[in-house]
């Protein structure tokens, strides 16, 4: 008996490879784009967060977290709200400095205070309660924590105030530092370093020595 099975042909093959190269294309530009899309996020945190210091600090002539006259300033709203302000240690109210570790979760540090007060004063969005502050502290697109501080984080870094924000991966903190600095992790206004932070200044990384699928904490100096 003859065998007359048929295999496919050069056409056919062609077209199913066709098809998968633009399947694969589709995934690989979707990817992109999300990372992208994360990288742009990341960015305008560092570049929102100084827009509450100066908001704030033109509607009550006060730095956030700082305030003397909080009670003043914002406790209608915080009555309104239902929540109660948080009162950071009397001793450092005023100085102009923002005490406090930017991934603190104690209500009496000044570094958790700016959040509840940039909120009630409409200037950011999220919860005022902060009964339990870790809840309530801001995120950023990975899940990391982002805050602000006036203390050193990374050293060689200049400013009064540094934006930070952690847990994120090495090929998005290079991305960062080309938009927002010199491209070069290790100086300029942008540094990266191996966490986590505990109030001592980190050492920063290289861009060359950063690992792409391993995570950091992204300062930015004010």
């Amino acid at each position: 008996m003859k065998n007359s099975q048929k295999g496919f042909t050069l056409v056919e093959i062609a077209i199913v490879l066709v098809i998968i190269g633009l399947l694969l294309g589709g995934v690989l530009k979707g990817q992109e784009l999300i990372n992208s899309a994360k990288v742009k996020n990341f960015v305008n945190d560092f570049k929102t967060v100084p827009l509450f210091v100066y908001g704030f600090q033109d509607k009550f002539k006060a730095l956030p977290g700082d305030d003397v006259n909080a009670a003043t300033h914002l406790g209608g709203a915080a009555t309104a709200a239902g929540v109660t302000l948080l009162a950071p240690t009397s001793s450092t109210l005023g100085n102009g400095r923002i005490e406090g570790n930017y991934n603190s979760t104690t209500g009496t540090d000044e570094s958790v205070a700016f959040w509840q007060q940039v909120r009630l004063a409409n200037l950011a969005s999220g919860s005022s309660s902060f009964a339990t502050p870790a809840t309530d502290m801001p995120t950023n697109a990975d899940g990391g924590r982002l805050g602000i501080q006036s203390t050193i984080p990374i050293t060689g870094m200049t400013g009064s105030y540094f934006v930070c924000s952690e847990a994120i991966q090495g090929k998005f903190a290079k991305q960062i530092d080309i938009t927002l600095d010199d491209g070069n992790t290790a100086t300029g206004s942008v540094r990266v370093a191996t966490g986590p932070y505990a109030g001592t200044a980190l050492t920063a990384v290289g861009t060359t020595s950063i690992v792409d699928g391993t995570t950091y904490i992204v300062c930015v100096s004010l």
